[in-house]
């Protein structure tokens, strides 16, 4: 005959259970912590779409921009662990913002659910600076000490963090020009302000489409599909150097084990369907998918990194 603890403890792993199994049964909150009209938040709404589709339920894409990320995060960690409240996120918030500035939550709050995408970094010149080859601007820079400029979308962002692990690696004396946001970082290599720039591909791949830019080295160990003749810095000797925007979905910290792998489910599918798929392409992403323990071990492993990267580089936020 079962005591009333432990009849209580069963009754709860089946409540929780059967919640796995009907998730979702209203509207799901997913907040994105940037600004809309950006990577991210084009990429939640299409999967949003998806997953409204499938199940009949309507996605609420929530735009909490500020903070570096940090301020939608914050909203993500102190809702209900229900599954109605998730966040689509690129590293910044979850990992390298933690190597920079003091934030208000811990990284063991955040609830990994699943990553949904990888865009790497790539390192672009423009095409009118006659440089051809990773090789080439790495012996420009090391001819002209202090002379070359790279762009970022700001201090502390991916790009500047990624330029600033290929300068210490290369051991180049190069000085960082940052900007508000990734189309005017872009647009001063454009223009000659400065000398080259390592950021998203999807920031780079229209204009070296359109031959204005040239693209030196995919900043990782794949090759990009978008760009499948552009080598690695691993494959140019440069095998430290490697830096990708990871996206995944987070919660709140407590989302049941049954509920997890329901909300993963259904991520999955939405992922790896073509119409989300082609968006990803069309953004230089590809899709990717991984279990909650996998994305929590690459964001530390980020967090180490972009802390490696300021410490030696003296950058800091605050």
């Amino acid at each position: 005959m079962f005591k009333p603890a432990a009849l209580l403890l069963v009754t709860l792993a089946m409540a929780t259970s059967a919640i796995g199994q009907t998730w979702p049964e209203r509207p799901i909150r997913l907040v994105v912590p940037y600004a809309a009209g950006g990577p991210t938040d084009v990429m939640a709404r299409k999967i949003g779409a998806h997953i409204s589709q499938k199940t009949g339920q309507p996605v609420v894409i929530d735009n909490k921009g500020g903070g570096g990320g940090t301020i939608g995060v914050d909203q993500v960690l102190k809702a209900k662990p229900d599954g109605y409240t998730l966040g689509l996120v690129a590293p910044g918030p979850v990992a390298g913002m933690f190597a920079l500035t003091k934030v208000v939550y811990a990284q063991s709050d955040i609830g990994y659910i699943s990553l949904v995408a990888r865009n790497p970094a790539v390192i672009a010149v423009s095409s009118k600076s006659g440089i051809k080859t990773l090789a080439e601007l790495t012996k420009s820079a090391k001819d002209q000490p202090g002379k070359l400029n790279f762009s970022s979308a700001g201090p502390g962002t991916t790009p500047h963090i990624g330029s600033e692990l290929f300068k210490q690696e290369a051991q180049l004396d190069v000085t960082h020009i940052p900007y508000k946001g990734a189309a005017p970082a872009v647009t001063a290599v454009l223009s000659g302000e400065v000398q080259f720039i390592s950021t998203d591909l999807m920031a780079v791949l229209p204009f070296a489409q359109q031959g204005q830019l040239r693209i030196l080295a995919v900043v990782g160990t794949k090759r990009s599909p978008q760009i499948p003749d552009v080598p690695t810095t691993t494959e140019l000797g440069l095998p430290n150097v490697v830096m990708e925007t990871n996206y995944g979905v987070i919660g709140p910290k407590g989302v049941p084990a049954d509920l997890q792998k329901r909300i993963r489910s259904v991520l999955e599918e939405a992922v790896n369907s073509p119409d989300v798929k082609d968006l990803l392409n069309q953004l230089g992403a590809v899709a990717v998918t991984s279990s909650a323990e996998e994305y929590r071990v690459l964001m530390e492993s980020e967090y180490e990194k972009w802390k490696r990267v300021a410490t030696k580089g003296n950058i800091k936020l605050d």
